[in-house]
């Protein structure tokens, strides 16, 4: 280990998993270690057994719900945007091949207490329940606006430059209700609570639009897709990735100490009483404690049932978003169902997680409106974690720190993060425009 390396990677969650993945495809010479004996860290996928352990001590799992071995129950569960920036980072760093995908079946918003479909182009809105005769013709208006703007031609701004313009003043022009604007901010574009009403419109278009074209790829009833087995593939077919580049792995690796020089500057990892040395640390908030701060905490539910989520088209797998204005919260709820189709659970099984930023200490009560909409629960666990942000000066002290992981069941805020983080450690931007058409082993 006594060696020198470019780069040292503390912890295997998915986000150091990319980094160090990326990192080694542009030849710098990596070190990855975690003090845990598995890949994946906070984003790891468990099985049955291992979840009993995590929750419930030295219980046994009931026989009734299955083999052990066929569950893969993902701690951080998201789906990923078909076109989203996260298939693109796997498709340019050719993680691909060690993946196999599959089309997500459902999305859907609760509005005044019902779930619908997510309506994403001008035709589905004039089919949706959600909108009366007059709002959807004004939707479908606004939804072929979206679809035809191009950033690069002028003639199809229709006047208003969306980088001055706001959400909210673009929504007014068509004439929107509250409730429309509810499920295009928050189910099509994603944002998390409404300040984005507030900001320039073109991050938002920008969102429907990938929206969009996601739905469109897979013709399936959602733009997500996820991979079989779960999220736990992702950290090891990125591990796979940085070995074939020569990057070095180590698991099982306790207390790993960033070691500073004088002028508080990273200059090495120690553990077991060897020192790496290296100029730059990228981690986790858990390894470098004093250089994060307490930002709030994400309260979960896990649950384990027989039979789809109701009033979901019997979907195998499924995310619905609970707008923060329809609870009456600060953002919004998320609640994320996957089952045997992906291979995460045995047949006839499925895992439903409801997940919120926390505005309590009781996950019991607050995760409730999505507790509800599950039907009967076989088994419920309830979790909660603390979300932190680093708050050093990279160009100072040379650790990058990577922002824990949000409530949102979807990838687009993850990959965010780790293009700003990469950009951070290069000095460039990755380019991510790549075929989409290699991740298609989605397909059935």
């Amino acid at each position: 280990m006594d060696e020198e390396y470019d780069v040292i990677v503390l912890g295997t969650g998915l986000k150091e998993c990319i980094l160090s993945g990326l990192l080694s495809v542009d030849r710098l010479k990596v070190l990855h270690m975690d003090r845990n004996d598995y890949y994946g860290g906070e984003s790891t996928s468990l099985n049955l057994t291992q979840l009993w352990k995590k929750f419930r001590g030295n219980d046994k799992p009931p026989a009734h719900l299955g083999p052990s071995r066929d569950y893969n129950v993902d701690m951080i569960p998201k789906f990923m945007m078909a076109n989203g920036s996260l298939v693109r980072v796997l498709i340019h760093t050719d993680v691909t091949k060690y993946l196999y995908f599959k089309a997500v079946d459902g999305s859907y918003v609760y509005n005044k207490g019902k779930i619908y479909k997510v309506p994403a182009t001008d035709v589905e809105a004039l089919k949706s329940p959600l909108m009366g005769i007059f709002e959807k013709r004004r939707a479908r208006k606004f939804f072929i606006y979206v679809q035809n703007y191009d950033q690069n031609d002028p003639k199809t701004h229709d006047g208003m430059d969306l980088t001055r313009v706001t959400t909210r003043e673009l929504i007014a022009k068509y004439g929107l209700d509250d409730n429309t604007v509810d499920f295009i901010g928050h189910a099509l574009a994603l944002h998390r609570d409404d300040r984005y009403l507030f900001e320039p419109a073109l991050e938002t278009v920008k969102k429907i639009k990938l929206y969009e074209e996601s739905l469109a790829r897979f013709q399936g009833g959602s733009p997500y897709i996820y991979p079989l087995y779960g999220l736990g593939e992702l950290p090891q077919g990125f591990a796979r990735l940085s070995a074939v580049y020569g990057g070095t792995y180590m698991l099982n690796k306790p207390e790993c100490k960033v070691e500073f020089d004088e002028e508080g500057k990273v200059c090495g990892v120690t553990s077991e009483g060897e020192t790496a040395r290296c100029k730059k640390v990228v981690c986790d908030p858990s390894y470098l404690t004093n250089k994060v701060r307490k930002v709030g905490k994400v309260a979960r539910a896990i649950c384990i049932m027989s039979h789809p989520i109701p009033n979901t088209n019997d979907s195998q797998s499924v995310q619905i978003i609970l707008p923060q204005k329809q609870l009456g919260r600060k953002s919004d709820m998320y609640v994320f169902c996957c089952s045997y189709s992906h291979n995460v659970a045995p047949k006839g099984k499925y895992i439903a997680f409801v997940s919120a930023e926390a505005d309590t200490d009781q996950p019991e009560v607050e995760l409730q409106p999505g507790i509800a909409l599950l039907g009967p629960v076989d088994e419920m666990f309830f979790d909660t974690y603390d979300r932190f942000v680093p708050v050093n000066e990279p160009s100072l002290d040379n650790c990058f720190i990577s922002t824990s992981y949000d409530a949102t069941t979807h990838f687009e805020t993850t990959v965010q993060d780790v293009l700003a983080m990469y950009t951070h450690i290069t000095g460039k931007v990755l380019d991510l425009t790549v075929d989409l058409s290699a991740a298609s082993a989605a397909e059935e």
